[in-house]
């Protein structure tokens, strides 16, 4: 297998700065890895795929479009735990590739299992998101469900994978050896223009196990990162430890948020935050599962260049 490694720049319009966003090599992807790819999406009469609008749904989703057309639904479960911005950017993708959109209202708030937020807390909300993806696909004739799980994904710490196998969810990227590099290599030879754009996480993710999950707390995290996020950082995580946020960004964009610290602190401080830190360990995929029995993982290399 062969790679090489792309590096590009954001550039912030009204603003001093122009900053490499990250690098990632990019891998050659085997033509016969997508062409196995289309036949198991082509082998279904009907599919379901489940869509957040990140790199590995969109692309599934308009993968399925082209080999099934109208016989490919997509749907959106939209919950508390999405944030607004991803949503829209969800939208615009789908409006982007011409697919037809379903949004699905998802309460998840409403199980106070889930809202206790314990160790079991993916897997109480995967069931609960995949019982509302099987009544939607069994009205319309669409039974079997997928998702944009890859290969990388099976090494982390996921218990809502459990919750799919027990409802039938199929993973076509498992099936066909799709890493995450795999993925953003075939959505950049198609063209997509976020073919390169972070991993995201519900917003629970931010939240310690066994401090409640409430409405509340979950738009206080979303309007920080969004803070955060204007100032031109490219991957954003707002821990909240009750009155402490604990900022984590990519290690090369410290500079930024350090440039910005008194915005930054000023804005948090009036949304309730007393303390503000930054994790001079960066971002990483669950670091709240750290010391919690689940192993962390890695969206990004923590040295760039």
């Amino acid at each position: 297998m062969k790679c090489f490694t792309i590096m590009y720049f954001l550039i912030s319009p009204g603003r001093s700065w122009c900053r490499p966003a990250y690098t990632e090599p990019v891998v050659i992807l085997d033509p016969e890895k997508e062409k196995a790819l289309r036949e198991t999406l082509a082998g279904k009469k009907c599919i379901t795929i489940a869509y957040s609008g990140g790199v590995d749904s969109a692309l599934l989703a308009a993968i399925a479009k082209e080999e099934l057309g109208e016989h490919a639904r997509v749907i959106l479960l939209d919950s508390p735990l999405l944030p607004r911005r991803q949503l829209r950017e969800a939208q615009e993708r789908a409006a982007a590739l011409g697919i037809p959109l379903i949004i699905l209202p998802f309460p998840i708030l409403d199980d106070p299992g889930f809202r206790q937020n314990r160790r079991d807390r993916c897997y109480r909300c995967k069931k609960h998101a995949c019982r509302i993806l099987r009544d939607s696909a069994k009205d319309a004739g669409a039974g079997t469900i997928a998702d944009g799980v890859n290969t990388d994904d099976l090494g982390e710490f996921r218990p809502g994978l459990r919750a799919c196998g027990e409802e039938g969810v199929i993973h076509p990227y498992v099936e066909c050896d799709f890493s995450k590099k795999d993925i953003r290599e075939l959505a950049r030879s198609r063209g997509l223009p976020f073919w390169n754009s972070p991993s995201s996480a519900c917003l629970a993710s931010r939240i310690p196990y066994d401090e409640e999950i409430t409405t509340a707390r979950l738009r206080t995290i979303e309007t920080g990162e969004d803070l955060i996020r204007s100032f031109g950082l490219s991957q954003v995580r707002l821990r909240s430890h009750g009155d402490l946020a604990r900022i984590e960004v990519l290690p090369t964009e410290f500079f930024l948020l350090l440039r910005y610290s008194d915005e930054i602190a000023a804005g948090l401080k009036a949304a309730g935050y007393r303390y503000i830190t930054l994790d001079i360990e960066g971002f990483r995929s669950g670091s709240m599962d750290e010391g919690a029995g689940g192993p962390p993982g890695r969206e990004f290399p923590r040295r760039a260049w």
